[in-house]
Parts: C-alpha cells; structure tokens; sequence
C-alpha cells in the first residue's frame, strides 16, 4: 500500500515526464532547420532579410517556399534566416544602394554553394561534368535557390527535369515519333548532370548502362548467368548477345548504341530500334 508521500511524489514524477518528452518533441518538429555558417565580407555586418526585401521584395516573398529557407545562418540576428546566408552580410551593399563587389553572387562562382554541397565539388573536378568549375556555367542555370525546390523536376514532375536538360542540349528534346522510355524518367537516369569518369557524364560504362534496364533474358533457361553450353545466343532485352563461344559480336566490339546499332538513343523518328 502506498504511502502519503508516495501517493503526492507518483502522479508529479509522471507529469515530469510527459512535459520533457512533449518538449522534445516539440524540439524535434520545429527544429527543422540546417545550420550553416554564411559566407563573410570585410567591414560587413548582417542587417536581415528585410533590408534585402527593399530592393528585391520579389525574390524575399518567393524565397519561403524555397529549399533554402530551411538553412539558418549564424548571423546574430533573430531572423537569421534569408539571403545573408548565401550572399554575406550585406550592410556594405545597402549602404552603397546595391552594386557589384559590395556582395556575394555565388552565380559568379560556385564556392559559395561548395560551402555546403561538398560532394559537388568532387564530381565537378572529375573528367566528365559541366564546365562550372571554369566558369562558363553556374549552379543557378539548372537549379533555382529562390524559389520551390532547388532541384527542378523532382518527384512527378520529371518533364520539367529534362526541360532544364534539354534548354542547352537542343538535339535531345524531340518530341520523337519513337521515343526512349528513358527519357520519360528523366535525362538523370543516365546521366549525372554533376559529373562522372565515364563519357558523357553516364552513370555507367558501354553496354552495363543499358542493361541496368535491359535485363530480360527470355528463352534462356533459368534467370542465372546465361549458359554458353547450353545455348548459342540469348536476347537481352532486344539485344541480341552471343555466348562466350562467340566474341565477335558488334556488342563485344563497342557499346549498345555503337557500331551503327541503337545510335539514336533518345529518340527517333523513324526507327524504333532507334538506330540511324
């Protein structure tokens, strides 16, 4: 049988522990934000996203449904949220009513998106990616840090994907008579638009690209590795590929879309083998 003392000190241990775990949780739901330390600029000081919204009211009314309003910048400022996080603390810029050199247009150059997307960097100085690194292009031609999601055509919307894509790469944009069911998933599924060894920026090398999708082996015996013994050929999803008793195939000698084969990768208007 419980005690006074006993019966007071149960129910307020309980209540204890309902109102820290409520703080924590409250913690966890609102505390959605990324830390990230802002970019400086000599003899500047942080004055907040309002300041900004004078001249750029625009860009500061979009930039709530942004990716990048979730990143909070250490800027001792309670908003401190905003545009300083990437562009520096803009005192200099508003003293002097805008202009170039008084802040940072990471459009200019990529280090200031490098200060948070490290792995970019990376993939741009491998053999294979967009010139961003020399300046030719920026991060904001395929991505919009202003506004909705930074990556274009994510989720359902992958038409807007390859319209980023296909703005540059002209060729690639059809419409095609016989189009690459690829292309409805996105340039991205053969394609790392950041940079890779192989040519092109593919995600794989020769024919192992086109069999990521191309796996069906039908009239071979099992779904194992195909049987040189028991069969001379097999077709791999269309593809028609010798045994090993046979290495003189055009298969053997290039890629799927080499060797006069499946050229037209991304769509023809006349094949629908999609060969030239």
């Amino acid at each position: 049988m419980l005690t006074p003392l006993r019966r007071i000190f149960k129910p307020w241990v309980l209540i204890a522990a309902v109102s820290a775990w409520s703080l924590f949780a409250v913690a966890c739901m609102t505390a959605q934000r990324t830390l990230v330390a802002p970019p400086q600029i000599a003899g500047a000081k942080f004055v907040g996203s309002k300041q900004c919204a004078q001249c750029h009211d625009e860009l500061v009314a979009k930039f709530g449904t942004a990716t990048h309003a979730k990143l909070s910048a250490d800027t001792g400022l309670p908003d401190g949220t905003g545009c300083e996080a990437c562009h520096g603390p803009g005192s200099l810029h508003v003293n002097a009513g805008g202009g170039a050199g008084t802040i940072i247009n990471p459009k200019k150059s990529p280090e200031t998106c490098f200060q948070c997307h490290l792995d970019k960097r990376g993939q741009f100085s491998l053999p294979n990616s967009h010139p961003v690194m020399s300046g030719k292009i920026s991060c904001g031609d395929c991505h919009d840090p202003h506004e909705g999601n930074a990556i274009k055509g994510t989720g359902a919307d992958m038409e807007a994907q390859n319209e980023t894509c296909t703005r540059c790469h002209t060729a690639q944009r059809g419409p095609f008579v016989f189009e690459h069911a690829a292309m409805k998933e996105g340039c991205t599924v053969c394609h790392n638009p950041h940079g890779t060894v192989n040519a092109k920026m593919l995600v794989a090398r020769d024919a192992n690209l086109c069999l990521r999708c191309h796996l069906e082996r039908p009239g071979v015996p099992g779904a194992g590795e195909i049987n040189a013994n028991a069969v001379r050929s097999a077709v791999v999803g269309g593809v028609k590929v010798a045994s090993s008793e046979n290495h003189n195939t055009r298969l053997m000698q290039g890629t799927c879309w080499s060797a006069g084969c499946h050229e037209e990768v991304h769509g023809s208007n006349d094949q629908y083998h999609f060969r030239p």
